[in-house]
């Protein structure tokens, strides 16, 4: 092992209990904590991000994943993912501080914000991080001026319009101007060596990578006509991390591969990454909050339900809203539902109700619509699916703090990832097209549902 994740740093889950008993555990005992607060808390099931990450290196064995830091910063999370062997994307400097403070190399940081402070690239420089993305002839003569030996890749736009959250509003070079980028990088002794992309989180259309590595191809074709070393494809992110999304990791995998084969062959030299965030940790993390007050507003006409009349309305305040954990509700259009702790039995009425964050604010509603049973000041709702720009983000307008997280692993899982033969730091001339193997032993790769499978191991 690479000595990143210790047992000491999870609650190992044994067989037949699961993380939801730890959870519920975890609920009983803040409820009778003396503290008189009972604060909303997180349970991270570890166990889930190796399960992910085997699932990833199956269907798509020719591409190394980075992780994306922004997405969800919490120590376990990057301590579990070092010890997998991944790279890491950051997009500012307290990200890249984070992740070296527990020993990831600059070689495994790829700077991938297109925007950069010029503060910010003097301290990669400093750092020995290398490898920045640009997407415009502004932050091209920033790196040059104050990161001259860095290496570029050049962030192309791509069509995301169908994309729950777009990004090439705001980023991504034409293809009309990447021969002058690439031109003017040849002019400042500037190495651009490579290509990415992003189509946005929550692309439904998997034909949106295809195009966009075929665009890659193009880029690459005149960044080496012009000299420059093209090595590196950089899938960029939007990969979905819930099992029930639109559409399917493994049907976008599949089209990927098929654009890989045709645009970028086995064989032709040049390294594939991809920046992945929602796809690790959105299913890991299941969120515990506290109803801190509510309130019951009559209805002047009664609305028929099928189990008779409900003559009111239920708002439940919460001590999290949209300006903090559910900020989801804002950006991405998402509706949270809650998981009760107690299953209301048959004949328990049930009663319109929404959500409320603590905000005075009109808009900080996180759920309405929603048909439960009486609920009381200091029950608990259980939120899943909540690992994806959850952490790092509490509350600026109600003042909350960061969430406690407890992180829980299975033994069979934390034996699959003890199994791993990691790769090994290698310099960079020798580590190019070297693979090492990911071995976990058949045993615990049939229960984990896949067989032994290959990883580059740099990607300079």
């Amino acid at each position: 092992m690479a000595g990143f994740l210790s047992e000491s740093d999870f609650v190992m889950v044994e067989e037949g209990f699961s993380t939801r008993d730890l959870l519920e555990e975890l609920t009983l005992g803040a409820s009778q904590a003396t503290t008189g607060k009972a604060a909303a808390f997180f349970v991270a099931d570890l166990g889930a991000i190796v399960r992910k990450h085997f699932s990833f290196l199956k269907c798509l064995p020719r591409v190394r994943p980075f992780y994306a830091v922004k997405c969800n910063s919490s120590l376990g999370v990057l301590k579990a993912l070092a010890e997998l062997g991944l790279g890491f994307s950051c997009a500012n400097k307290a990200e890249m501080e984070l992740v070296q403070q527990i020993g990831i190399p600059a070689s495994k940081i790829i700077y991938t914000n297109p925007c950069k402070q010029i503060a910010q690239i003097k301290y990669a420089a400093k750092h020995g991080v290398q490898l920045l993305s640009f997407d415009n002839e502004m932050e091209l003569a920033k790196v040059a001026k104050s990161h001259p030996s860095a290496r570029l890749v050049l962030g192309i736009a791509t069509d995301d319009s169908h994309s729950l959250s777009c990004l090439n509003m705001k980023f991504g070079a034409s293809l009309k101007s990447c021969r002058y980028l690439l031109e003017n990088a040849k002019k400042s002794h500037m190495e651009v060596v490579g290509v990415s992309f992003h189509v946005g989180s929550g692309c439904p259309d998997p034909q949106a990578y295809a195009q966009s590595i075929a665009d890659a191809r193009l880029v690459f074709e005149v960044g080496t006509e012009l000299g420059h070393r093209m090595h590196i494809l950089d899938l960029g992110g939007g990969f979905p991390g819930l099992e029930g999304a639109k559409v399917r990791f493994e049907e976008i995998a599949s089209v990927i591969n098929s654009a890989l084969d045709l645009y970028f062959p086995e064989g032709c030299g040049v390294d594939i990454l991809a920046e992945l965030g929602r796809y690790y940790v959105t299913s890991a993390f299941t969120l515990a909050v506290n109803i801190i007050a509510k309130k019951e507003v009559l209805l002047d006409q009664p609305r028929e339900k099928e189990n008779g009349f409900t003559p009111k309305t239920i708002m439940y305040h919460l001590e999290e809203g949209v300006y903090g954990i559910f900020n989801s509700v804002l950006f991405d259009n998402s509706r949270p539902t809650p998981v009760l702790q107690k299953k209301p039995h048959t004949e328990q009425p049930l009663y319109s109700s929404s959500l409320w964050g603590p905000v005075v604010d009109g808009d900080d509603c996180v759920a309405e619509g929603l048909w439960l049973p009486q609920l009381h000041v200091g029950d608990w709702l259980v939120f899943e699916n909540m690992g994806a720009y959850t952490i790092g983000t509490g509350s600026l307008l109600g003042g909350t703090q960061a969430c406690h997280i407890t992180y829980a692993m299975s033994r069979v899982a934390w034996e699959a990832l003890r199994g791993q033969l990691l790769p090994t730091e290698q310099d960079d001339d020798d580590a190019e097209g070297m693979c090492k193997p990911l071995s976990c032993g058949w045993e615990i790769a049939d229960t984990l549902c896949m067989g032994p499978v290959f990883t580059p191991a740099s990607i300079m």
